[in-house]
């Protein structure tokens, strides 16, 4: 990518930013610098928190659907066993999206609660993406057929929507070995 194509710049974590500066080489050997004109951007905020106790439970600003995403970044204790993400419907109490990252045997375990029953568990990673003591960003897309997880800027999974009211889906649950630091949604 060339520089003058780039147009975000995303930094994350606990800090504050004054500004940022950037310089560049012109193909003649000068330098220029500049400065970065910061812009805060607003996305609707489902909850921000730090070091939230767990479980953590928290309606959805507006139920999934496709093109929803849902971001939670926290960090994973250090003597972590695992920890859970479920998306699910007020309603019903059905289970739509359960993820486990169960640190203790690397497994990333999804699944569905539907009707009072557990269905299959998908287990298939090509890589663990945990490990105790790291921070971490998972972004939850919902796509038509399915949803889309990523974790750390990374696509790690797929996992093909059984639970088919998609609209219905309004609530957030997070529970397990982790520190919650914000949860987003839009």
């Amino acid at each position: 990518m060339r520089p003058e194509e780039v147009d975000t710049l995303g930094i994350y974590g606990k800090v504050h930013i004054h500004s940022v500066g950037f310089s560049f080489s012109s193909d003649l050997g000068s330098t220029q610098a500049s400065t970065l004109e910061l812009t805060e951007i607003s996305f609707p905020v489902l909850t921000a928190v730090s070091f939230q106790t767990l479980p953590f439970v928290a309606r959805l600003n507006s139920s999934m659907g496709p093109g929803r995403t849902v971001v939670i970044k926290g960090e994973v204790n250090t003597n972590a066993k695992g920890f859970n993400v479920d998306l699910l419907s007020g309603k019903s109490k059905d289970i739509a999206l359960h993820l486990n990252p169960r640190l203790n045997v690397k497994a990333f375990v999804r699944n569905s609660f539907l009707q009072e029953a557990w269905g299959e568990e998908e287990r298939n990673i090509t890589c663990f993406p945990f490990s105790p003591g790291m921070y971490f960003e998972m972004i939850i897309y919902c796509d038509v057929k399915e949803f889309k997880v990523a974790i750390n800027g990374v696509h790690s999974l797929e996992y093909k929507h059984r639970f088919l009211e998609l609209t219905s889906i309004d609530t957030l649950e997070v529970d397990g070995d982790i520190h919650l630091l914000e949860v987003r949604s839009w």
